[in-house]
């Protein structure tokens, strides 16, 4: 009688030779490691994956923007956004009851402010009847369940395409957040919820607290752009809004230089100390450092925006079939809950909460 092989073999002995019937020759076969801790034990299948994940992405953590043209029935294609489209406010409207349908918590509102509406001074943004204004007052009527974010930013409005006034070649600080606080008063007069200041200029996250307090709009929320860079990845959003042929010079006397990380934890800090709720940092996957120590030093309510060039690149590769565009896609948005995101901007935001409510569906939950 045989004798029963042991499970495993001295370490010296690497490899054993095993005759298998029908084989006209034996084949070398490793010998089992003397190993106490196997991790891939956890990875095995899927249930398994699942039950030790770390991270979770949920259809609550999706923000949409949307970006909003005048017109009746118009959707716009945006060339450099495959996908993404300007959209008249009622089709807004009714994207904004997909969204809640979905189960996304907030729509993000970006105008494309027609060109004889802009002048030096972005005027428009104060006018009550902008497209952002009628927009919100259109969609809180119908989708009272969903929440509106809107920028506070004056380079939609602009000729010069800057976020703030321009006073001989130079942004004056000041003056500009005055026009800020009046921007954001007219916006939450509108029905926005959340009031999202992305100029990076001094002081107005204060200024726009005080405003919103003295007008009656105390629970009107900040969502600052606490931390925002003077990034590359921008070109495709000022395509949507159409002021990627108006900038006259660049934006980095007041975004951020994208070598600094420290000054971002000094920006984060001020806003706070303003009264920002919570606060956002842009670009998103290109900072995810800047997102994990935000949120590791703080502990606020920390949101990343996967801005419109991390958006193209996707969507450019996968149409190349370089890489698999929805994992790709997925992948992209777990990192940020990874950093410690809370919650992420993001144009893939209506294809991402369909792919994880059919996954829950399929899943029973």
């Amino acid at each position: 009688m045989s004798s029963t092989p042991t499970p495993f073999q001295p370490r010296s002995a690497h490899l054993r030779e095993v005759d298998r019937p029908g084989e006209s020759a034996p084949v070398a076969r490793a010998n089992p490691l003397d190993l106490r801790h196997r991790p891939r034990r956890n990875r095995k299948s899927e249930w398994t994956r699942r039950m030790v994940r770390e991270n979770h992405l949920d259809v609550a953590d999706l923000i949409w923007p949307l970006f909003v043209t005048e017109g009746s029935g118009e959707r716009m294609a945006i060339p450099s956004m495959p996908g993404v489209e300007r959209l008249s406010i009622d089709i807004a409207v009714r994207e904004a009851e997909r969204a809640a349908q979905l189960g996304i918590p907030a729509i993000a509102l970006f105008p494309n402010t027609p060109a004889a509406l802009r002048d030096e001074t972005g005027s428009e943004a104060l006018n009550g009847e902008n497209l952002v204004c009628r927009a919100c007052r259109a969609i809180s009527a119908a989708v009272p369940e969903i929440g509106i974010v809107t920028d506070v930013a004056l380079d939609p409005y602009t000729s010069h395409g800057h976020d703030g006034l321009l006073e001989d070649g130079r942004i004056i600080n000041d003056e500009t957040v005055a026009a800020l606080a009046r921007q954001a008063v007219v916006q939450a007069q509108s029905g926005a919820d959340v009031i999202a200041p992305s100029d990076m200029m001094d002081g107005r996250v204060a200024a726009i607290r005080a405003a919103l307090d003295a007008a009656g709009y105390a629970d009107v929320q900040i969502m600052s752009y606490a931390a925002k860079f003077a990034s590359a990845f921008y070109g495709p959003f000022r395509d949507a809004i159409g002021t990627s042929t108006m900038l006259v010079g660049d934006k980095r006397t007041y975004q951020m230089d994208p070598a600094n990380s420290r000054e971002a934890l000094r920006e984060v800090a001020l806003d706070l100390d303003e009264g920002a709720d919570m606060v956002m940092i842009k670009p998103g996957m290109p900072y995810l450092d800047i997102i994990h120590a935000v949120k590791r030093e703080f502990g606020i309510p920390t949101f990343a925006y996967q801005v419109s060039g991390e958006y193209a690149m996707i969507q450019a590769a996968a149409a190349n079939g370089w890489l698999d565009g929805e994992r790709a896609m997925m992948e992209s948005l777990m990192a940020f809950k990874r950093a410690g995101a809370d919650g992420v901007l993001s144009y893939f935001a209506p294809r991402v909460a369909e792919k994880l409510l059919a996954e829950r569906k399929a899943g029973g939950a």
